[in-house]
């Protein structure tokens, strides 16, 4: 079954292969029973999304022309002229929003499966869960409840509780940074933070500078918005800013968006001289600086390094921070710090989208922050994950002996970013490894828009514990063994 799309019609794709398939049907070309190739192989032959084909099926599944079976596939299926023109099916991939439809779900599909079942996770970033006890949290909410000084335990306002902002407040002055409560607002999550502020902020075609790999929620929520990624390299410094100036004046970003200490996913650190370097071009171009923050107290090795906001003269920075590393897992708290009229309108956003945020974890750690509790469990989660990222890399030197993977051994945060051979199949290998249980984040989906021009993978330490690290990297070495053989390379002669 040869079909064509001109994808300089006007007529949706997905009409087209609709209108070809539907033709051959009617017209006895394509009998009752005939089997349709595969959304894949269709959508590979026709050059076009996955969706697209989906979503094309689905219209002629709806008319009556074609039925499915689960493990078999799409057959032709002509029901009578009488049927057809009587019952008709919504075809709901088809009120869908395209842009919603095309999204790739590899990142989100990953993360679901490493937390099914007796799966290792190198690919959840998530706190260590045996830092806060059972007990102890259980304890701590009930203290809350019964200090009953609360109008509502399930209403806080839409800028989020406010003696929790007093103490965020509080807690910022720790790490040099001086603001109120009117200037934080609260969310659940860094990913929900920045959805509101480039809703608040993006228009369609505005660009956004991050670095050059960056979390795919971060792109994700940028396109949705209508705006274009503009990635910038980066090197064991963090963002190159060398010729940053010449390539803000071509494409006047609407903001530069930062993640700079302990990068998810290289675990890079920006120096020193080139964060004097962003905020200068800030202030010389008038252009926001959005920074992201959920590992700066994770550091094992030298000096603490400060954040942006805390060297910005003015407001030109807003500053995004998650508790998600360093506080009770699934417990979702962020804030973000930005100048009062930005809060002012993310809080009647906020209004408009939420009924009310999330009592339980923003009372949570407001009594952790209160109680001085936060601060001294940092000390034990910098402990924790230091033993594990020196256990991983470890094995990782193991495999080197064999294989000639390359990293550098992060002196914080909580991730690996480990380039493999070029010839080592990362498909095959997260497969392999998915099949005896265990998962990663592989490299290729930092990379919005591009293929990275090598092979890496994200591996995680802070969520499982030094027992899954040790059985998860013997089955991952295992696995890039199997993987190297099948492929016949050879390792060099030591």
């Amino acid at each position: 079954m040869k079909l064509a799309v001109d994808k300089k019609l006007k007529t949706p794709v997905y009409l087209q292969i609709v209108s070809q398939i539907k033709k051959r049907i009617v017209s006895g070309e394509l009998a009752p029973g005939y089997a349709l190739p595969s959304e894949r192989a269709l959508a590979k032959s026709l050059g076009v999304h996955r969706n697209t084909v989906v979503r094309a099926y689905t219209e002629l599944k709806a008319d009556g022309l074609i039925t499915s079976y689960q493990g078999v596939g799409y057959r032709v299926q002509y029901r009578a002229e009488e049927d057809r023109k009587t019952k008709k099916a919504v075809n709901w991939a088809s009120q869908i929003k395209a842009e919603y439809m095309e999204l790739e779900s590899a990142f989100d599909d990953l993360f679901i499966k490493a937390q099914t079942g007796s799966k290792i996770s190198f690919a959840a970033g998530m706190a260590a869960g045996e830092v806060y006890g059972q007990d102890e949290v259980a304890d701590c909410l009930a203290k809350i409840m019964a200090a009953g000084n609360r109008p509502s335990y399930f209403y806080t306002p839409y800028q989020g509780d406010l003696e929790l902002r007093r103490e965020i407040a509080a807690f910022m002055r720790t790490k040099g940074v001086l603001t109120s409560p009117g200037q934080i607002q609260i969310f659940s999550e860094n990913n929900q933070a920045l959805d509101f502020l480039v809703t608040l902020l993006l228009s369609p075609g505005d660009k956004i500078f991050t670095e050059e790999s960056t979390s795919p929620d971060v792109y994700r929520a940028i396109e949705l918005a209508g705006g274009e990624i503009i990635p910038v390299p980066m090197d064991e410094e963090g963002m190159v800013c060398d010729h940053l100036g010449p390539l803000i004046e071509q494409h006047r970003p609407k903001f530069i968006y930062v993640n700079c200490s302990y990068h998810n996913p290289t675990g890079i650190v920006l120096s020193m001289e080139r964060r004097k370097k962003l905020l200068d071009l800030s202030y010389q171009y008038r252009i926001p600086i959005v920074e992201e923050d959920e590992a700066s107290e994770l550091y094992f090795e030298g000096n603490k390094m400060p954040s942006l906001k805390s060297m910005d003269p003015g407001e030109n920075v807003i500053y995004m921070y998650s508790f998600s590393l360093t506080l009770v897992p699934g417990v979702g708290v962020s804030f973000m710090i930005a100048p009062k009229e930005v809060v002012k309108s993310l809080s009647n956003l906020v209004s408009v989208r939420l009924v009310t945020l999330d009592w339980t974890p923003q009372h949570l750690a407001c009594q952790y922050l209160k109680d001085g509790t936060f601060l001294k469990k940092l000390e034990d989660f910098r402990k924790n994950y230091r033993r594990k990222r020196d256990l991983m890399c470890d094995c990782l030197d193991k495999i080197k002996e064999q294989i000639p993977l390359t990293y550098q051994k992060p002196r914080g945060g909580v991730y690996l970013w480990v380039k493999l051979p070029a010839d080592m199949d990362v498909a095959r290998l997260t497969e392999e490894t998915e099949r005896r249980g265990v998962s990663f984040i592989p490299g290729a989906i930092f990379f919005p828009g591009n293929d990275p021009d090598a092979n890496y993978i994200r591996l995680n330490y802070s969520y499982p514990t030094e027992e899954q690290i040790k059985k998860g990297m013997k089955i991952l070495t295992e696995s890039m063994q199997k993987i190297q053989k099948n492929s016949g390379f050879q390792p060099p002669e030591p």
